[in-house]
């Protein structure tokens, strides 16, 4: 059974944190870790970043205060696009961000993606 579409926002709004994420060739890419839905309105990633703390200390505070982790203008259009964040934990551990118009469909548990993973960002 799929979701339908939550109002304004796609497929994407349906996403939750622990999903499998699946690519369009059926791959599996891990689990749903974020999910971020856009601001078409957001100029820069300044504009998404919540309140204190700033610099270093905030990133060992609070490590998602500066999500996503990709550089900056590819990071301000997933800011305004929204995203998924995903990981895999196996052997060859990966994080990539997933931008929103990426998410085909959500069937109960499971996020299918329109890409294969090579047109996904790496975290950095």
């Amino acid at each position: 059974m799929t979701i339908e579409d939550g109002p304004g926002q796609g497929p994407i709004a349906q996403v939750q944190e622990g999903m499998r994420v699946y690519d369009s060739a059926g791959a599996d890419l891990g689990e749903v870790v974020d999910v971020k839905l856009g601001d078409p309105l957001a100029v820069t990633e300044e504009g998404q970043v919540s309140g204190e703390p700033h610099g270093l200390l905030g990133v060992v505070l609070d490590p998602e205060a500066n999500e996503p982790h990709v550089p900056g203008e590819l990071a301000q259009g997933l800011l305004r696009e929204g995203y998924l964040k995903i990981h895999h934990g196996g052997l060859r551990r990966h994080t990539w961000y997933a931008p929103a118009g990426d998410v085909a469909g959500v069937d109960g548990d499971t996020v299918r993606l329109s890409v294969t993973k090579d047109r996904l960002l790496p975290a950095r």
